[in-house]
Order: structure tokens, then C-alpha cells, then sequence
């Protein structure tokens, strides 16, 4: 029997895609003729149809089918392999996942990528944006292999190390037209009660969830992202807290008003960056390298 090489698993998915030969070969680089030769081999090697070619598309029967479910899984794990071989010859790793709070803004960091992309390394980078619990649950689930901007109070236990990056404040913010924005005093509990709050959901998925600066029988609003969050407290949605790392500019331009509340203790969150303990590869250790820097920091906290 003939073996089912990596080469016509490829053969077998460029036509799957393609649903023709010629299209397939194309792809390929071949002739149609090796192809449909190549293919008639390995149908007559297994005694079954791969193809169904009655039609205007070369279509799967169900034994084909069931080649290419299989078959694709084979080629993504000698991906992988190779991509574990060449982290070991290379100490590149073949990903590196990066979980940034979302309460950090982005400027800063699309610095650092570009500065990485020109390393030329084989690292592909994988950023996700994560919410309060979210943050140290991708970090210790193994979502993610660094973490930039966790709330160091709630640092869970875990095979991880970090190091502190600063504070970062927050402030509670309306529309200049919200009913909020027109008391000329700091704002108490059964103000604010009154209210729509606008929140962004916890992204953490084993860790229990958080929720921040809300009160109890508070109508609310859940957003997918902090954007969505200041946009909607912008249109006067709601009211809640907001990040000065990301709210300032629109507190200067007028669009957000900060308003001061009754128990005059502003909110804060002193941020670390993380990262999991094992054996650190090239380029966790290029970005780690970044991260001690205080200018960086200094950049991410909005100082």
C-alpha cells in the first residue's frame, strides 16, 4: 500500500478548497496531470474514491472526507513539530501570547512591536485584551505568557514572577449633558444609584469575576471593551469610573466631565507586569528586557 505522505494530504486539501484539479495544481506548483495522477495512486493504494467527480467540482465522498479531517490534524501537528524543532535550534519561540489590561492604551506597545517584527524572528505574536479577573487567569490558565498591567491586590497564587510597573488612577467620569454633570457637589452613593452604570465585562474564565465601582441595585450596562465603555459614558449612556490612562484626553477636550465623589479617596490600582516561571525563550526575554523600562512604563500608566 502506498503511504499517505504529507505531500498528497496537501494534494488532497488544495482540490477539497479548490474543488478542481487544475485550480489545486495551480496552487501547487504542479502540472494537472501529476495530480490527478498522484491522487488516482493513492485512491487505487486504499481501494477507495477520494473524489467525486461527476460533476462540474471535484466533491469529497465520505472516505475522502474523513482523509481530510485526519489528515489535517496530521499536518498541523508536524507544523508544530517543526515549529518545536526550530525553537530549539533558533531559542525563538514559535508564539508568544500577551495579555495587556485593558485599562492600558496601545500607542506605546505598537512601538514595541515594531521594534520586535524587526528582529526578523520566527515568533509570532498574540495579543488579548483581558478585564479585571481576566488579567491573571490568562496568565495562570496559560493563556498567555506575559501579562502587562495586572492589579497587583489581586494576584492570585501561581508558578509566575513579576515586577511592579506604577499606579494608575482612576476617575469617575459623565457627558457634560448627564444629569450628574449638573450637581456642583461631589457626588454621594444614592447619586450615583440613581443612574445607568456602564461597565466592561470580566473577561477571566476560571478565576471568579470582579466588578468595580458598582452599586448595588445600580441599572447597568455591559460593554465588550473599554472603548465601548467611554464611547457610551461619551453619549451619556451611563456614568462610572474610568482609567485616566485612557480617559484623559477626553476629559481635556471636554467630552467626559470627572466628577468628584463624597468619599474623597480617589481610585487607584498599583499594576505589575507577570510572567509564567518556566524557562523563558528568546523572546520573552527581549520583552521582559522592554518592560523594566520606566520610560515604557511610565508611557502605558499615561504619566
Amino acid at each position: 500500500m502506498q503511504a499517505i505522505t504529507p505531500e498528497l494530504l496537501y494534494m488532497v486539501d488544495a482540490i477539497a478548497r479548490h474543488g478542481s484539479f487544475a485550480k489545486a495544481a495551480r496552487e501547487l506548483g504542479k502540472v494537472p496531470s501529476a495530480v490527478t495522477y498522484a491522487v488516482r495512486k493513492l485512491e487505487d493504494a486504499l481501494d477507495v474514491l477520494l473524489f467525486d467527480r461527476s460533476g462540474h467540482r471535484a466533491r469529497l465522498t465520505p472516505a475522502g472526507e474523513t482523509l481530510l479531517q485526519d489528515g489535517r490534524q496530521v499536518l498541523q501537528s508536524l507544523d508544530a513539530l517543526a515549529g518545536r524543532v526550530k525553537r530549539v535550534a533558533t531559542g525563538w519561540e514559535l508564539e508568544l501570547r500577551v495579555a495587556v489590561n485593558a485599562i492600558l492604551p496601545w500607542p506605546p506597545l505598537y512601538d514595541l512591536i515594531e521594534e520586535f517584527r524587526e528582529l526578523a524572528s520566527v515568533t509570532t505574536l498574540r495579543f488579548s485584551t483581558e478585564v479585571l479577573s481576566g488579567n491573571w487567569d490568562a496568565l495562570t490558565a496559560g493563556r498567555a505568557d506575559l501579562l502587562i498591567g495586572a492589579d497587583a491586590s489581586g494576584a492570585p497564587p501561581g508558578a509566575y514572577r513579576s515586577q511592579p510597573m506604577g499606579e494608575v488612577q482612576f476617575a469617575f467620569c459623565v457627558a457634560p449633558h448627564h444629569p450628574l454633570a449638573m450637581l456642583d457637589r461631589p457626588l454621594g452613593a444614592n447619586d450615583i444609584a440613581a443612574y445607568c452604570a456602564i461597565a466592561v465585562a470580566d473577561t477571566s474564565r476560571h478565576l471568579p469575576p470582579l466588578t468595580r465601582g458598582l452599586l448595588n441595585k445600580q441599572p447597568l450596562i455591559v460593554m465588550p471593551t473599554m472603548q465601548a465603555k467611554i464611547d457610551a459614558q461619551i453619549r451619556g449612556l451611563g456614568c462610572g469610573y474610568l482609567p485616566l490612562t485612557l480617559a484623559a484626553p477626553y476629559i481635556t477636550r471636554g467630552e467626559l466631565v470627572q466628577c468628584a465623589t463624597d468619599n474623597g479617596v480617589p481610585m487607584t490600582e498599583q499594576l505589575v507586569y507577570a510572567w509564567r516561571a518556566e524557562t523563558a525563550g528568546e523572546a520573552l526575554k527581549w520583552w521582559l528586557q522592554k518592560m523594566r523600562s520606566p520610560r515604557l512604563c511610565a508611557s502605558l500608566l499615561g504619566l
